[in-house]
């Protein structure tokens, strides 16, 4: 006896939310098989246009064998090109590893699936997730679906774009410099930067190092924390995993934010660079928040040296990764990964022993704040996206660049002080981009951030709508 077809269409099936499929499937109304169909139908409309799922793998998701009653029920789901997939080419961006097909599958990998997740393909990055601009030698640029013309930001670009453009329903992302909270702003979705241990850890050879994390992409507030739940929970494989709460993210997000205190800052007491466009739009959307159970004031604690313990942190984490690569690897590397390395090797120990102290100091400013606030609100990149050939801005409302690190300093705070970030979609520039704001949430305060999200967004009256890639 055959199953009778879906009452869905495939664009009907694209369209709705994670949580909607989910309850799809466990009632039996579709099939694991049937989101595949219109996953791959999406992906072959709009690939070669925006180039986000360079590495689809529907075989391998058609034989996985999903139980109903898990969390994701059988959803397809993307994988960054950071994180190994059994079986599925995966390169890191970079030429040494053009050809890696691995053995076994990243531990979050292993979870997700656990939990009903269905690989079904994985998402560009640029090499070694270095530069906030999605491109690599192996794969080319992925493109900006709100402006072809443009970038879609990075490192997790080709996930953001895959969400907003309807081709998956979810997409893990993964964060130092705000690697999936960047691509979620320029592509209007959001993107939560979980503290760290709460979504898997760190790599094998750098477990207890907690500036980069693993995160969730998804098209709005309910269905990031749904596949936050997904991704968390205790696991010894990883040093600094963190427990599960009692009650689902999910849950909690769903529930009334009660009274809301938010403090917003334009530019970190001057520390980041922000153009008048993008500070008008969130503004406004400010200004549309000032309700009864929401207080919004200008506001931001002093955060000194936070410049320098960022960099600190990050050149520990080139180091660690670069000294266990093999050289038939890295002889391939960007120039902007090389001069990481080198500003890696100018350190000394000194400097990561103040940068300990300096991360500390800005812990305590933060939990102190914390005490009289919900949330930090600030920009999430300072600028509307650029041509897709350019790597990085030389300059950001008239104040040159360092380097292709100095335009990420918003997202600075949250990666030293370890605290969860999100990047809620708020507004759009004159030209039609995407804005989205930047929440900062107390430590270990994923539930609080989720619900405070979700409450923002319904007052703005937020809706998800799929993009047909907008070629200019």
């Amino acid at each position: 006896m055959t199953r009778p077809t879906t009452a869905f269409s495939g664009p009907e099936l694209c369209a709705k939310s994670a949580r909607d499929v989910i309850d799809l499937l466990r009632k039996g109304e579709v099939t694991t098989d049937d989101l595949i169909t219109a996953s791959m139908a999406r992906m072959e409309q709009v690939e070669p246009v925006v180039n986000a799922v360079v590495t689809p793998c529907p075989d391998r998701a058609r034989a996985a064998t999903p139980a109903k009653d898990s969390a994701l029920a059988g959803l397809p789901i993307g994988i960054k090109d950071l994180n190994a997939v059994e079986g599925v080419r995966t390169t890191f961006g970079t030429e040494g590893m053009a050809d890696h097909v691995p053995s076994a599958s990243d531990p979050l990998v292993l979870r997700l699936e656990e939990r009903g997740g269905v690989v079904l393909g994985k998402t560009n990055t640029p090499e070694m997730g270095a530069g906030a601009n999605t491109f690599n030698a192996i794969f080319g640029a992925t493109r900006n679906p709100w402006d072809t013309r443009m970038n879609a930001a990075g490192s997790s670009g080709g996930a953001a774009v895959s969400l907003a453009t309807g081709e998956l329903w979810l997409s893990h992302g993964s964060d130092f410099g705000g690697s999936l909270r960047s691509p979620a702003n320029y592509c209007g979705i959001v993107g939560l930067r979980p503290s760290p241990g709460i979504a898997g850890g760190s790599s094998a050879h750098l477990g207890f190092t907690n500036g980069g994390v693993d995160g969730p992409m998804a098209r709005d507030v309910l269905d990031c924390a749904l596949f936050l739940d997904a991704m968390a929970g205790f696991d010894p494989v990883w040093p600094i995993s963190f427990p599960a709460p009692e009650t689902s993210y999910f849950e909690t997000a769903r529930r009334d934010a009660g009274k809301v205190r938010i403090a917003y800052t334009p530019d970190l007491n001057g520390f980041g660079a922000v153009t008048s466009e993008i500070d008008t739009v969130l503004r406004d959307a400010l200004d549309n928040l000032r309700l009864p159970d929401v207080t919004v004031e200008d506001h931001c604690p002093d955060l000194p040296r936070l410049d320098e313990a960022f960099r600190a942190l990050r050149c520990l984490s080139f180091m660690g990764s670069y000294q266990v690569t093999p050289e038939r690897i890295t002889k391939h590397y960007k120039d902007t990964i090389k001069g990481n390395l080198t500003d890696a090797r100018a350190m000394t120990f000194d400097d990561y022993v103040q940068a300990e102290r300096d991360r500390a100091t800005i812990y305590n400013t933060m939990a102190n704040f914390f005490q009289t606030h919900d949330v930090l609100a600030c920009p999430v990149n300072g600028l509307a996206p650029l041509p897709v050939e350019v790597e990085y801005p030389t300059e950001v409302a008239g104040r040159p660049m360092r380097d292709y690190i100095d335009w990420l300093q918003f997202a600075f705070l949250a990666t030293v002080a370890g605290l969860p970030a999100l990047s809620l979609p708020v507004g759009f520039t004159p030209s039609g981009m995407p804005v989205g704001l930047q929440l900062i949430g107390p430590p270990r305060g994923e539930g609080r951030l989720l619900q405070v999200a979700h409450s923002l967004e319904q007052a703005l009256n937020l809706s998800v709508t799929l993009i047909d890639p907008i070629i200019r």
